[in-house]
């Protein structure tokens, strides 16, 4: 069991930078009883960045044109948010029929860019599936990045060891085939819940 990549604390952003992603996750914009995650269509911009994929290549957002995607932000040394979720998401997806379980990507963004290079976000991303790409990046695109989806993160201070926590969001963003931004998705549904909202975009973009 890989258990080295997840030892330290795990602190979420302070509420305050979070009042819009709040205000999505409580339903203040409204119930929307076809979705278990909330409808965002319209009120984020398109899926984009540039950025480095587990194999040190720049990437944008486009070169993953084509599928629905679960774009989240966290980092490799993220001792329970970060699996839990990514664990979820893979659970999710591996349900799906044959057929559409290429429909869907994951993108990992670890915003921990001095301790994940490519080589351990490698290794990191393919214990959770197939269909997931790790992303990094410098730490100004990656809050840049941050900025563009109304959320931020944050360092504490590095203790005796060096090592140090890493605050970030929780929320799931999912961008249909052409990136546009469709759900905002809680870490608390379940992955038939999560598996149901994909079965409808895909059938929806089909």
């Amino acid at each position: 069991m890989r258990t080295g990549f997840w030892r330290q604390p795990t602190k979420i952003v302070p509420a305050i930078s979070m009042m819009v992603l709040a205000m999505l996750l409580t339903g203040c914009l409204g119930n929307d009883e076809v979705w278990h995650g909330k409808n965002i269509s319209g009120l984020m911009p398109e899926l984009e960045f540039d950025l480095i994929n587990s194999q040190g290549d720049p990437v944008s957002g486009s070169d993953y044109s084509g599928r629905v995607r679960m774009l989240f932000f966290g980092f490799t040394s993220c001792p329970d948010v970060c699996p839990t979720a990514l664990q979820k998401l893979n659970q999710a997806t591996s349900g799906l029929s044959p057929e559409l379980q290429d429909e869907v990507l994951t993108l990992f963004v670890s915003v921990d860019p001095k301790r994940d290079k490519p080589e351990r976000l490698a290794e990191y991303v393919d214990f959770f599936g197939d269909n997931i790409v790790g992303l990094t990046g410098k730490e100004q695109q990656l809050r840049e990045l941050a900025k563009r989806y109304r959320t931020t993160f944050g360092y504490d201070e590095p203790g005796p060891d060096g090592n140090y926590a890493v605050s970030h969001s929780s929320a799931i963003y999912v961008f249909d085939r052409e990136g546009n931004p469709r759900l905002l998705m809680r870490p608390d549904l379940s992955k038939e819940e999560i598996r149901h909202d994909l079965v409808a975009l895909i059938q929806e973009d089909s």
